[in-house]
């Protein structure tokens, strides 16, 4: 039986079990529907999804059923019947996302490929503010906390968005678009508990300050058990964390509008990592760390109105984290984003923008792990142009634009694209697009010290095996080449496909250098290093696809599925013989989810959700379907209760393996939790 035979059947196996009970319920509750008008649910048509304005593929609002690009979005109906209680667990449902926990607070995710705990090609935002951190590249998934009812959508592009938002928007971009304080205006409670997420609760008022201004605070908390490690035993990785933010949105004139938001954080986590206690270890050892880990933003965004046909966007935030694991890391950023949009001619669209960051990081770091030098300033200047020419009023849009950026240790980039977009009738787009982008080192590539382990010469020379960073490490570049179709078949069923074609180069590699002799600290020894190298490349492929089936008014399926191949090379002088096996067996072959929401009667609602993830072969992982399922139940007409079943079908299961060390890999529970939402 092939690999792609087993897939299909375990899956479909898994799923048929999902839709047999959905219907069965579907069954016994027909006859109570019709006692509810079908005006009473509070699901969209399709109609309404497919044109929702989405913001960022253009960094303008288009129809999402006309972009160029494979987009996304996770509506906050989404959010709220996934029955997800972080950021993670919901990007689950996106076909191309590959979602993997590492340990209960740590997690891979990726687009289309090259997956790790620090997933470098991938660029996430939240209200067009970066996320990504510049000392190992990716971003820290633990302390991206969002009280999840304030989102308003999550936009997700598969895809480069360089041109857009700049380095390191490479196989992706996700945007967290958050709600305006007009939006969440009086009191909410939302609170609940389980096995593993033991208590966790948020409480948040929203009001108006005079006439002009709208505001809303809140306060977040969670505590969440621990993992089992893979002998069964207590995995050391609960943690819990303590929030608070706010956000104000006010009108200041006709044409002026000012958001400022903030958020402060304390989070304390267990982490099993691998240490070299002293460099006379022989080996890395497990070592449990409490880890104390705080910070926040502050960000302010004015748009103001020149015209029906100009405006211009300033945004400017501050950022600073501090976190007390082995490398010891606090960094502190400065961004400042201008732009400017205009229809220049009758047919054309033109965007500019220009954006400075400043970035300084601080790194005590321990004798296993640290950042040379300790403490480093960096700044990024970048500029682009975007013109969206209407060429047939209706039916087909072409886009171009460029984005020239300038980082600390490359210096520049120029990452250019072109979208067109054909729509033959109102219910179908074609579209394709070409795009070049960049992901640009990190502290991490550039200036790591970690040790690995020692061992003794014949002559009794004290060996120590160690990773260096290198300071002339150059960019790893993409050129993307996508397609795409979607369509809205009669008022029930939507579709949408997507192929791409990547072809990567200069590629980091893990090549050894020259050993050399060092007399601190004590005793004296010889290193024997290994360190970063472009060289490396290849080429990725795949198709995504997603549908929205309304089988009836009251009952919604949302099938979905990714299938990616990577094939890596290394140059004829590189001595790596790992890494491309590792990159190309650490995204899963195939992926599905199969999502169904039902409406019954009385207030009650079913959700459920079935995610097949193909094995990962360079890690071991075997193959798993997770199983999710809700039932909630409306008890008036701002109050819910909710009872939330998450890796039903099994007891525990792997997802990833850190190949880096930086985290222990423990297994991913079943978990059941109750939760209770009271607006007031």
């Amino acid at each position: 039986m092939s690999d792609k035979t087993r897939w299909v059947g375990l899956f479909a196996i898994r799923a048929s079990r999902v839709c047999v009970c959905v219907s069965i319920l579907a069954a016994i509750s027909a006859p109570a529907w019709s006692q509810q008008k079908s005006g009473d649910l509070t699901s969209a048509s399709l109609e309404d999804l497919i044109n929702m304005e989405v913001v960022s593929v253009t960094k303008t609002e288009q129809k999402l059923s006309r972009t160029a690009s494979a987009v996304f979005v996770i509506t906050q109906e989404d959010i709220r019947r996934s029955g997800a209680l972080n950021i993670p667990d919901l990007l689950r449902m996106v076909p191309g996302i590959d979602v993997a926990q590492i340990d209960a607070n740590t997690w891979a995710i990726s687009v289309r490929g090259l997956n790790g705990r620090f997933a470098n090609e991938l660029l996430v935002l939240v209200d067009g503010r970066s996320v990504y951190t510049s000392s190992f590249g990716g971003v820290y998934w633990d302390t991206l906390d969002i009280p999840l009812e304030d989102i308003e959508r999550i936009e997700v592009i598969r895809g480069p968005g360089g041109s857009v938002w700049g380095a390191n928007a490479v196989n992706g971009v996700i945007n967290i678009i958050t709600k305006k304080a007009s939006e969440t205006q009086g009191a909410r409670i939302d609170g609940g508990g389980g096995n593993v997420q033991q208590g966790f609760g948020t409480v948040q008022y929203g009001g108006t300050l005079g006439d002009s201004t709208q505001y809303r605070a809140y306060t977040k908390y969670f505590n969440d058990d621990h993992f089992p490690d893979p002998f069964g035993l207590d995995g050391g990785d609960g943690w819990r964390t303590l929030r608070g933010g706010f956000r104000t949105d006010t009108t200041l004139t006709p044409n002026d509008t000012l958001m400022v938001q903030g958020d402060l954080y304390s989070t304390r986590e267990g982490t099993p990592t691998l240490t070299l206690p002293s460099i006379t270890s022989p080996t890395l050892v497990p070592t449990e760390l409490l880890v104390n880990i705080s910070g926040g933003f502050i960000q302010s965004v004015w748009d103001h109105t020149y015209s029906p046909k100009s405006n211009t966007f300033l945004e400017i935030s501050y950022d600073q984290y501090e976190r007390h694991d082995t490398l010891g890391d606090r960094r502190v950023t400065l961004d400042v984003n201008f732009q400017h949009h205009f229809n220049g001619w009758s047919r054309q669209s033109i965007l500019w923008s220009f954006e400075y960051r400043r970035s300084n990081s601080n790194s005590h770091g321990t004798l296993f792990s640290q950042l040379v030098p300790t403490s480093l300033a960096t700044n990024l200047y970048s500029a682009s142009v975007q013109d969206e020419i209407t060429l047939l009023p209706n039916q087909l849009i072409l886009t171009v634009g460029t984005r020239i950026e300038h980082n600390y240790y490359t210096g520049f980039n120029v990452m250019p694209s072109g979208r067109a977009a054909w729509t033959p009738s109102e219910r179908q787009t074609l579209w394709a697009a070409v795009s070049d982008a960049v992901r640009s080192p990190s502290a991490k590539d550039a200036g790591v010290r970690s040790d690995r382990g020692s061992f003794l010469e014949p002559d009794g020379t004290l060996a120590v095996l160690a990773f260096l960073g290198n300071p002339h490490i150059g960019d790893e570049s993409l050129i993307a080449y996508e397609l795409g179709y979607r369509r809205e078949i009669a008022n029930r069923l939507s579709v949408d496909f997507a192929a791409y074609y990547n072809a990567y180069h200069h590629l980091e590699t893990v090549e050894p250098t020259a050993p050399f002799f060092e007399s601190t600290p004590a005793p004296p020894h010889l290193v024997i290093p290994e360190t970063y190298e472009n060289l490396m490349g290849g080429e990725t492929h795949g198709i995504e696809a997603a549908a929205n089936w309304k089988v009836t008014h009251r009952w919604t399926l949302s099938p979905g599925y990714a299938f990616e191949k990577i094939h890596l090379r290394v140059a004829p002088t590189s001595q790596d013989t790992t890494s491309a096996a590792v990159d190309e067996g650490s995204t899963p072959d195939h992926s599905a989810q199969l999502r169904s929401h039902l409406e019954l009667s009385h207030g009650f609602a079913w959700d459920s959700s079935a995610y097949f993830v193909d094995r990962l072969a360079a890690l071991g992982v075997p193959s798993y379907t997770r199983l999710d399922t809700r039932l909630s139940w409306k008890l008036g007409e701002r109050t819910s209760l909710s009872v939330v079943g998450q890796n039903l079908l099994h007891d525990h299961h792997a997802e990833f393996v850190d190949d880096t060390g930086s985290a222990s890999t423990t297994l991913v529970k079943r978990s059941v939790y109750a939760q209770l939402s009271w607006q007031f």
